[in-house]
Formats: structure tokens, sequence, C-alpha cells
């Protein structure tokens, strides 16, 4: 399948979209970094421009057919399904967002996404179009990328309480357990993610994407429990 650069760009007449917010996505078509990815409705990757299939070593046969969020991380997926799925009921028509897009081996790229909902008529989505641009001193970031059971149930349930503001008094009475046994289990989570305090275990938590972003109360991705 040919990228989107090498197609004929069509208007926004021919897309159905607002003409105003389609011609300023077109305006960011050449820019440096931008990934362009056209979607159906199921969220099903149809085409892309060189840079998006770039970042996936330009195996464009592997990417195209996939599901758009399998191809972010998991702890963006959540929010990513619940705006798109937006579009998709006509509740709105563009969202912006953070998220993270997973390469090949694990490699992970922050980017800011913007979505548009093509329309047939007034109501029909027959597309969505797609743009990320890297974030300000963008580039890979340290994520844990491969679904790796990083924690215990326990250990879960514990991030997910101190990350919510619970001391160990109310957590311990909370999980059923002592307050030595939620210390304990707070000290392995101190080693684990390789943090001095409970307030960089949380910012850490979030920064390997081990909590979902975008929920409260915090909920750590089910990917990474045992």
């Amino acid at each position: 399948m040919s990228a989107l650069a090498d197609t004929a760009r069509p208007t926004p007449h021919e897309l159905g979209c607002e003409q105003a917010e389609y011609a300023d996505l077109l305006r960011q078509f050449d820019q440096p970094g931008v990934c362009v990815v056209c979607l159906d409705p199921s969220l099903t990757v149809l085409q892309a421009n060189r840079e998006f299939f770039r970042q996936f070593d330009d195996a464009s046969a592997e990417v195209c057919g996939r599901s758009f969020c399998d191809l972010v991380h998991p702890s963006v997926q959540q929010t990513l399904r619940r705006q798109f799925t937006g579009l998709v009921d006509g509740s709105r028509h563009r969202f912006a967002a953070h998220t993270v897009l997973v390469g090949p081996e694990g490699s992970a790229f922050t980017s800011v996404l913007t979505a548009v909902a093509v329309r047939e008529g007034r109501s029909h989505v027959a597309s969505i179009l797609v743009l990320m641009r890297p974030t300000a001193g963008g580039g890979e970031v340290d994520m844990v990328t491969e679904r790796k059971k990083l924690l215990t149930e326990i250990e879960a349930r514990i991030l997910e309480g101190i990350a919510a503001g619970l001391s160990t008094i109310p957590l311990a009475a909370r999980l059923y357990l002592s307050r030595q046994g939620v210390e304990y289990h707070v000290t392995r989570l101190l080693r684990k993610l390789r943090v001095p305090n409970r307030a960089a275990l949380v910012s850490r938590a979030y920064s390997l994407g081990v909590l979902n972003v975008g929920s409260w109360p915090p909920k750590v991705v089910q990917d990474f429990v045992k």
C-alpha cells in the first residue's frame, strides 16, 4: 500500500470535513517528523505516510490492517479509545492528546496527536485522519513497553493507593494488611522502580507507563500485573 505522501490530496469537499479544520491539518503534512495516518471507523490502519512507517522500520505490511490502539503504549490506550469513540459517535469531530507510539523492539516515542473525523454527509464517519507531531525535545523515552509482569497484584493495589494520596494506615485498612505489611511492599516497590520515596514512586510509575494516563482513581495498567 502506498504512503499518503504519495497520493493526491483530497479536497475538504471530497472528504466531507469542515473546511477550515481540514485545511489546518493539511498545512501540517509536510512538516518534518510529522506522522500521518488514516484509520477506518474501527480504528484499523488503512494508510500512512513514510514518517509513520519509518517508526516501524518501513514495515508497512505489518502496520496496515492493525488496530491503531495496538501501536500505542498500554497506559494511553484507554484514554485514546474513549476519545476516538467520541469521533465515531458524533459527539465530537476533533481532539488533541498526548500519546506514546511503541515501535519495534519496544522503543517508545512521545507525540502530540490530533484526530479529525472525516464524514460522508452530516453523520456517517468514513474515516479518521490522525496527525502526530513529536513533542518538544522528543525522541525515544524510557517506558515499560514489553508488557512485562512487573508487579504483583498486591503491589499494584498499593501503588494505586499511594498515587491516590493514601497513607500507610488507610492503605492497610483497605487491603486488610498490617502497617508493617504495607511498609514491606512499599519498600519492594521503591527498589523495583529505583526511587527514593513515595512521591518519586508515583512520578516514576507514570513516566514508565505503569499507571494509566487519564484515569482517576489511579489504575495500574493490567498488562504489567502478574
